[in-house]
């Protein structure tokens, strides 16, 4: 043995003395860790087969042993940690020879690229990571985030520490955006840290507000951390509770946990809003409090070419808040009252099968024992009782196909039973109305009837909707009967967009707040998965930044505009007509809508092709290209590199010993705090994407095999990391903002004012800790992936 210590325990010293190496040596990190493995592979291998490395193995033929088991032990739960006096018994790491190892592991490795990497259940949603990145990078690459920040700084600079609190708001929107930590940071840098310079902003205030909103990306949707923390996190949680149940007698895990072990990528997005959230009103809390202490240090700046507001505080009030929140709460009301809601006839084709019980009760006693420690007496016995009631009735009745008869009883329910007014008719008619609402606002001098005319034309959509429309009006009528409001509103929308784009602050936050909106809201909203709205975003970013660049040039950008009208009619009749061909019940209105959306979606992706075409010949499109494909492959080779490593830490049964010695923990939560712990400071000289793949695998399938939310879990985690991303010496976005800043700002200055921001992040972790369902609120409100 050397120094005493175990073969295993040498072996991981020496995977991690190899991978920390080649890391430190400045070759690209992406072929590092490959190279690693293969490197501490061979050490291993040789000093294994030189008789150098020993494995003191449990003897799992000794009485003591035999004993244990007899007790009713698992065998899974006897390890050298928890019985340290057992007898042991050496044995080499690779008890076979390394080529056994090596031949056995191959398939292995080939199986796990596959699954991870190159056709597996992930890699669907890992595509969503690179046109994620291709968003970022447009958006910032067409200095939009440059007009974000002026205009954000004019908006809150008349503020104590508006210019910080500016900061942190386009922080979140670069986040909501990239999702990339170093391109935030970088790019807020170079344009905000001089202007805060120079108007009389402390360094440190300075430097640790770029820095600290820079991080938000790893956590506000959609971020690319919780993308790819959430491909794995979803195989780690199934895989550990189906080991979990079979560990304590149960046949599978939804039998023992009442539900199915599933987290997928979307419900981590949802579980992520509120945590960024949080954590951005902390840090722009922090920075108007240190002004008002420090004026001299954060002072009010009134830039010179600031134009006075022809808006009174009268209007504000009622066209920017008393306005639009009278309309969502007298949605809401409507809403809550049954006046507003789902008009859909569908009724199922079969009968619903009769009532379960809550928990599965025709289990062993074994496993009855641990679903009452797990889910406790009171609901164990309510759920044998809920399957006594269903016996006595003669047990559970199985779902049968209706007859047309029944089928036309129940349709005739669901008619009689219907909202007066459609969701879908309420949602795009009062979100018309907040636009005739915010245009009023922008320019209330100007003549209201153009916007009058608008909103009588939603009273009117109303009206007839309640009078003439109902649940089996046709699609093709609803439009015919819609066309005259539809042809009001349009016309006030005429005069509002005009006045909307008057507006520097509507003119500059708006297209990317809609884009953000559309991409988020479809994740969030359960409309879709992150692949498709990823898509989404990177073609819409594609035509805003091509809309932007040809008003930069004094150029039309109405086709542009044309081509994003499109895709909202080709949304909406993709929503209200059955768009399929060859079907029996095609009636004419479906065939005139499905023209319909053929020519809108030819003409939106003309105008997609145009986008590109304008942003390519304008120079911006290659870079964009080279830094996504760059950005893409280095997370594919991190990510098969890392399987590799991965594969030499199991060959020798590293990754066993290391979950053996995290179980020998009674409490999980002394678990999970050291598991944090050792992430917190692997995230100083570990990136996101190596700690990911590398660390999680392993610690992966204790931490997601207990009791705790896996949405908690890894919504713990990706905070953690944003925590040792900021704090010094070694965080990394403190390098990537030393490499910006001007040679006035020293690494002192930097280090000083991230600190604080860094006990804002331990104190965002404590109130996730304390209060866990912050996690939880937004996933359970909303419909899961």
């Amino acid at each position: 043995m050397i120094l005493g210590l175990d073969g295993i325990e040498v072996g991981l010293l020496i995977v991690f003395m190899c991978l920390f190496g080649g890391i430190m040596s400045g070759f690209p990190v992406a072929f590092a860790i490959g190279g690693a493995g293969i490197i501490s592979f061979g050490i291993i291998a040789a000093l294994d087969s030189a008789g150098i490395l020993i494995h003191q193995a449990i003897d799992s033929g000794s009485a003591e042993y035999g004993a244990l088991v007899a007790d009713g032990i698992a065998r899974d739960a006897i390890s050298v940690f928890r019985y340290p006096e057992l007898p042991r018994v050496e044995e080499a790491l690779f008890p076979g020879g390394w080529e056994l190892a090596v031949d056995r592991n191959l398939s292995f490795i080939v199986n796990r690229m596959n699954e991870r990497v190159i056709a597996g259940a992930s890699i669907e949603t890992l595509l969503a990571v690179a046109m994620f990145v291709m968003m970022g990078i447009t958006l910032e690459r067409s200095k939009i985030a440059n007009d974000l920040l002026t205009t954000m700084a004019r908006l809150f600079g008349p503020l104590p520490g508006g210019l910080a609190v500016s900061i942190v708001i386009v922080g979140a929107f670069l986040a909501a955006s990239t999702g990339i930590v170093g391109a935030t940071v970088v790019t807020m840098g170079l344009l905000a840290l001089p202007t805060m310079l120079r108007n009389g902003y402390s360094p440190e205030l300075s430097t640790g507000v770029i820095a600290a909103s820079g991080t938000l990306g790893q956590i506000i949707p959609p971020s690319i951390v919780i993308v790819l923390l959430g491909t794995l996190a979803g195989d780690l949680y199934s895989t550990a509770q189906e080991q979990r149940a079979q560990f304590v007698g149960c046949g599978d895990a939804l039998t023992y946990l009442g539900k199915p072990a599933v987290v997928s990528v979307g419900t981590l997005f949802q579980a992520a809003l509120l945590p960024g959230i949080m954590l951005a009103f902390l840090y722009a809390a922090y920075a108007f409090g240190f002004a008002l202490l420090n004026p001299s240090k954060a002072p009010p700046v009134i830039f010179a070419d600031d134009k006075p507001s022809l808006i009174t505080r009268s209007d504000a009030l009622t066209w920017f808040l008393f306005a639009p929140v009278g309309i969502i709460v007298a949605v809401v009301i409507a809403v809550q009252a049954g006046f507003v809601g789902s008009q859909s006839v569908q009724v199922s084709a079969f009968s619903a099968s009769g009532q379960t019980a809550s928990l599965r009760t025709n289990v062993s006693e074994q496993c009855s024992a641990a679903m009452i420690d797990l889910h406790g007496q009171e609901a164990w016995d309510t759920a044998v009782a809920e399957q006594a009631e269903i016996e006595a009735s003669g047990g559970v009745v199985a779902s049968r196909e209706l007859t047309t008869e029944e089928r036309d009883v129940l349709r005739q329910e669901v008619v009689a039973n219907a909202p007066a007014i459609g969701s879908g008719i309420a949602t795009l008619f009062v979100l018309l109305a907040l636009v005739l609402t915010t245009a009023r606002g922008v320019n209330p001098m100007a003549s209201p009837a153009p916007l009058i005319v608008g909103g009588l034309g939603v009273v009117l959509a109303f009206a007839i909707d309640i009078a003439l429309l109902g649940p089996l009006t046709s699609s093709g009528t609803t439009f015919v009967l819609m066309a005259i409001p539809l042809a009001l509103v349009a016309y006030g929308l005429r005069t509002a967009f005009g006045r909307l784009a008057q507006n520097e602050l509507l003119r500059v936050v708006f297209p990317p707040l809609v884009l953000i909106v559309a991409v988020l809201g479809s994740i969030l909203g359960g409309i879709t998965n992150p692949t498709p709205a990823a898509a989404l975003g990177a073609g819409g970013a594609i035509m805003l930044a091509a809309y932007r660049k040809l008003r930069e040039d004094q150029k039309s950008g109405k086709w542009i505009l044309i081509a994003s009208f499109s895709i909202i009619i080709l949304i909406i009749f993709g929503v209200n007509f059955d768009l399929r061909v060859g079907v029996g019940t095609t009636t004419i209105a479906d065939r005139i809508a499905m023209l319909i959306a053929q020519a809108s979606y030819h003409i939106a992706f003309g105008g997609l092709l145009y986008a590109c075409w304008v942003l390519f010949k304008t120079g911006v499109l290659p870079p964009v290209v080279r830094e996504t494909a760059k950005v893409t492959s280095m997370v594919f080779t991190i990510l098969i590199g890392s399987q590799l490593l991965n594969l030499v830490v199991i060959s020798f049964g590293g990754e066993h010993y290391i979950q053996e010695f995290l179980r020998s923990f009674d409490s999980e939560i002394k678990v999970f705090l050291i598991v944090m712990l050792v992430l917190f400071i692997l995230g100083f000289v570990l990136d996101f994407l190596e700690i990911i793949y590398i660390v999680i695998p392993i610690v992966g399938p204790v931490i997601y095999g207990g009791t705790m939310d896996p949405k908690w879990v890894t919504i713990m985690i990706a905070v953690n990391l944003q925590t040792s991303f900021l704090t010094p010496p070694f965080g990394f976005a403190l390098f990537y903002l030393r490499g910006v800043a001007p040679k006035e700002v020293t690494t002192g200055h930097i280090y000083r004012g991230v600190l604080p921001f860094v006990l804002i992040q331990i104190a965002g972790l404590g109130l996730l800790w304390m209060f866990p369902g912050v996690v939880s609120i937004v996933p359970d409100l909303l419909p899961n992936n």
